[in-house]
């Protein structure tokens, strides 16, 4: 992917798109709301979007954090990582009180 569009399925058209850099491609995005403990959020965009992002001329990895309310996805952060992420690399956002969960287990004992 060389961007992400937001679409309101409800009115049926492009609210928001954020292209990358050329020669950059991302990963597919994964939403993390801004306050993962409150899950009744009014606003379904309330948080932000997170994509890996390769740059196949400088052989650079990013994770882009964007904000999802913002008409262009604004970047509010953005770290260069170590190592090249593959395409198709995916993630998982856990609330801590479900990683204890699975880290109590008994399977994990």
């Amino acid at each position: 992917m060389s961007g992400v569009v937001k679409i309101d399925l409800k009115m049926g058209c492009e609210v928001g798109k954020r292209f990358y850099e050329p020669g950059c491609f991302g990963g597919e995005p994964l939403f993390v709301g801004r306050d993962p403990e409150d899950i009744m959020s009014s606003d379904e965009d309330d948080g932000y979007l997170l994509s890996f992002v390769y740059n196949e001329k400088s052989n650079e990895s990013k994770l882009l954090v964007m904000d999802a309310r913002s008409p262009e996805l604004d970047i509010v952060s953005m770290v260069r990582l170590p190592r090249r992420v593959p395409y198709g690399f995916h993630g998982l956002f856990l609330k801590k009180d479900k990683i204890l969960i699975s880290n109590s287990s008994p399977r994990n004992r």
